[in-house]
């Protein structure tokens, strides 16, 4: 029983320092390979992690936005939101500034697609991210950066699907037919800025990170739906749900 116990504690040990030896190793070089392994199963070195973190933690404030100021679930979400927001803005890939300055004519030219977002930090910087709806376009297997569109069957149609088809040749083509262009990559993060993150927001590698804040995103529309700052239907007892105090039911240190 013994040897059990030694080789699950073993098997333990290995497990538990396997992703930072992993992240240690890719972190001989100054850039993280995107697709490596990171340890972690079925989870791969994101392409870009900061881009990411900054649309989802940017979509879940504006998301929050819909609850009412004095919701408690507002006010904790937003306030940890807000705080590692901060922590990602705050660590800048090196030419930031010069890719703005390249893509800006395109994202102006195409406010559809982009977002330019003021920092929660400094008001006079901007953060450059894909609305929702041009990353949901991009998804599916057919984007080679042309116009969303329905694609209409051929062959013979019946009255009410030549109605359609009519409605549908003459939509807008300014709304159905915008273009999702693709822009340079925001420069990458340096593996010790990569550790800079993980270190302050400390929860795990950056892809955990990602994944956190992806769930988070989807929680709040959740969270709407059932209305959490509502009362309870049922109210429940007086002091059911408060907290024990220290030193309510043991006795009191001694005075000196």
């Amino acid at each position: 029983m013994n040897l059990n116990v030694d080789i699950c504690r073993q098997l333990h040990f290995h497990h538990a320092t396997m992703r930072p030896s992993t992240r240690l190793l890719a972190q001989a070089t100054r850039y993280l390979t995107p697709g490596a392994p990171t340890g972690l199963t079925g989870v791969l070195t994101h392409a870009a992690p900061r881009s990411t973190l900054l649309y989802l933690y940017n979509t879940t404030l504006d998301k929050l936005k819909q609850f009412p100021e004095h919701s408690v679930y507002r006010q904790s979400v937003e306030a940890l939101t807000k705080h590692r927001l901060s922590i990602v803005e705050s660590v800048k890939p090196e030419g930031l500034e010069e890719w703005q300055s390249r893509v800006r004519s395109v994202v102006e030219a195409h406010p559809n697609a982009f977002r330019s977002i003021a920092s929660a930090t400094n008001k006079n910087e901007v953060n450059i991210v894909y609305n929702e709806t041009a990353l949901k376009g991009m998804e599916t297997e057919d984007y080679e950066d042309e116009p969303i569109q329905k694609q209409e069957p051929e062959g013979p149609r019946v009255a009410s699907e030549k109605s359609h088809q009519g409605h549908s040749f003459m939509a807008d083509p300014q709304a159905d037919n915008e273009m999702i262009p693709r822009i340079e990559p925001e420069p990458p993060l340096t593996s010790e800025q990569i550790n800079t993150i993980e270190s302050q927001i400390e929860a795990g590698l950056i892809e955990e990170i990602i994944l956190v804040a992806e769930a988070e995103t989807a929680l709040v529309d959740e969270m709407y739906k059932s209305k959490v700052w509502e009362d309870l239907e049922e109210s429940p007892n007086q002091g059911q749900w408060a907290y024990y105090e220290r030193d309510t039911h043991t006795p009191k240190t001694q005075a000196p």
